[in-house]
């Protein structure tokens, strides 16, 4: 990554910066995404933990436990998801890649809660589609699924 990757919200209170460049992309689909950005799947991308930097409004960013196992983030002002954290994989966070500035640098490899999908939204792709997780999602001993 020769530039650092940034991002923010969509009235522009929050901003972040990524300090390395992001793996494991991938669409999701589960009841959670849908309900939290209000469309049929969101596209992540995973950073280690500490490499999310908050650069402008780390105040106004707000957390809610989103299941049993994880949360999310968003602006406290316009709502913009912007990531998750699950207990299972710690070590990471979770980004929701449309709220980079260059979303077109970071890519999806996979669906995950292809189960859960909105009937009438298809990818139109031939990514690799798992109806929960992945089966080499690391943690997941005794997490249930949203």
């Amino acid at each position: 990554m020769s530039e650092p990757l940034t991002g923010g919200c969509t009235c522009g209170a929050v901003r972040y910066a990524l300090k390395s460049a992001p793996f494991d992309a991938g669409w999701c689909h589960c009841r959670t995404c849908q309900r939290t950005s209000g469309a049929p799947a969101m596209v992540f991308a995973s950073v280690p933990e500490g490499d999310l930097v908050w650069t402008q409004g780390a105040d106004g960013v707000r957390w809610f436990a989103s299941s049993s196992f994880g949360h999310r983030a968003f602006c406290g002002v316009c709502g913009t998801p912007f990531l998750m954290k699950v207990d299972h994989q710690a070590e990471t966070v979770d980004f929701s890649v449309a709220t980079l500035d260059a979303a077109n640098a970071v890519a999806p490899g996979f669906h995950i809660f292809w189960g859960s999908r909105v009937a009438w939204f298809d990818p139109g792709d031939d990514l690799p589609k798992y109806e929960k997780f992945r089966p080499d999602t690391r943690g997941l001993e005794g997490t249930e699924a949203p």
